[in-house]
């Protein structure tokens, strides 16, 4: 397959590379500074790797990388940057769905704030105590919805160099709401109260760069089950809800 990664020298777009090469896929990386991305592959890796040096923000250079791509994975930019993150997530979805050779099948980075509170109608990015920037993964959200691309947010809590766990562990995935248990109980909460527990359990919802990448890299397949969903992983919690 052949795949687009935008944003390929941050943490998780480099990851995907090395994994996409690893799983023998076509990997195109869209970067601003090659010597960075050389650095990072390797000499192995980096011959495996056909790399575009270009303005992410321009829509003809945009749009020419995404010809006969077969999907696109979208790892540039973060909240912090505000409007910025928002207009380069933006430029490339706009160029996904003019480009006519595009196959339509995109991931986008998300945040587990983004994702549906069991027993509620919240999610955490609207919560009180959230940092405010986490809502411009709203906006993000709120444009993929608008297109008929075939796309799918990823939505990790913590991402950490490496899992940290001694044993084999289950990754669980869920669609839309949060990975890990959470008490019925929570619906009699105030938002403040529901902010509270959420924070008190985040490290429940570290996950390890790679694993993100593979998820995202094994379900590349036009209308699979996370076509248009919000995608939340975790390792598999036995911790007791009360």
């Amino acid at each position: 397959m052949k795949i687009i990664v935008f944003g390929a020298t941050g943490n998780t777009g480099k990851r995907v590379l090395v994994q996409g090469i690893k799983m023998g896929h076509e990997m195109t990386a869209f970067v601003r500074n090659s010597e960075k991305l050389y650095d990072q592959l390797g000499e192995h890796s980096a011959k495996h790797v056909k790399v575009i040096v270009d303005d992410i923000m321009d829509p003809v250079s945009v749009g020419e990388a995404l010809v006969h791509q077969d999907a696109a994975i979208i790892a540039a930019g973060h909240a912090g940057q505000g409007e910025e993150f928002v207009r380069i997530v933006d430029n490339i979805i706009s160029q996904c769905e003019f480009q006519p050779s595009f196959s339509g099948r995109v991931w986008i980075m998300g945040g587990a704030g983004l994702l549906d509170i069991p027993y509620t109608d919240l999610i955490g990015n609207n919560l009180p105590g959230f940092p405010p920037e986490y809502r411009n993964h709203n906006r993000n959200f709120e444009r993929l919805q608008q297109t008929g691309l075939d796309w799918s947010i990823m939505c990790p809590g913590t991402m950490i160099d490496s899992r940290e766990h001694p044993d084999v562990v289950h990754l669980h995935v869920t669609t839309d709401t949060l990975p890990v248990p959470i008490p019925e109980t929570i619906r009699e909460y105030s938002e403040a109260d529901i902010a509270g527990h959420l924070f008190s359990r985040l490290q429940e919802l570290n996950v390890a760069y790679d694993d993100v990448a593979i998820c995202m890299l094994d379900h590349l397949e036009l209308g699979g089950a996370f076509k248009r969903k919000r995608v939340g992983l975790a390792y598999q919690s036995n911790i007791s809800v009360r």
